[in-house]
């Protein structure tokens, strides 16, 4: 087995792509060692001193150390925890354990822009932040803002302000203005 590493924007933050299937469906975040019970992979990952976060994309794995360590310190131990798992067969998430999707929360009245926002996040967001180990979801909506949540490498990365006002923010803008509001011709005097 051949694991494959990237960086990522967040310095403290490695993608590791083990070659297969990391979750079949959704994504999983394991901020802390004791979120790490669901997940064999996760609680194996935790166990290498160093390890801060863990988080399971469709076919990547991101991890986040401490400032108290360095990469080269810890990769080894890691890449060795991660082909350990996946040669043993053990499943990602323990039995019984589920992916739940966020709804988020929003008022009845808005659920076609909530809708369209989903949208845009699932077709043109979400894509981009899992090519740098990480991943958005919408957590709510209310009086014209959106809640978001940064998980995997965008939590905690010294772009995600960025990635945010410039990116998303604008995106979304820019996309709902569009939708909403339609064009309206010119007056040519």
């Amino acid at each position: 087995m051949f694991i494959q590493t990237e960086s990522t924007p967040n310095p403290a933050t490695l993608k590791f792509l083990p070659g297969q299937s990391v979750m079949d469906i959704g994504t999983a975040d394991f901020p802390s060692s004791e979120s790490a019970a669901a997940s064999p992979l996760a609680e194996r990952l935790f166990g290498v001193e160093g390890t801060e976060g863990v988080f399971f994309g469709a076919d990547f794995v991101t991890i986040t150390k401490t400032e108290a360590v360095e990469w080269d310190h810890i990769k080894p131990a890691l890449l060795g925890a991660i082909m350990e798992h996946f040669q043993s067969g053990a499943p990602v998430l323990s039995d019984g354990q589920t992916v739940t999707a966020a709804k988020g929360d929003y008022d009845a009245a808005d659920e076609s822009i909530v809708v369209q926002i989903k949208e845009l996040l699932d077709t043109r967001v979400r894509p981009a932040v899992a090519q740098d180990g990480g991943d958005i979801t919408f957590h709510g909506f209310d009086r014209g803002i959106v809640y978001l949540h940064m998980q995997g490498a965008c939590a905690g990365c010294p772009s995600s302000t960025l990635t945010l006002k410039m990116g998303i923010e604008n995106l979304l803008r820019l996309s709902l203005i569009h939708i909403s509001e339609p064009t309206r011709p010119e007056r040519i005097s």
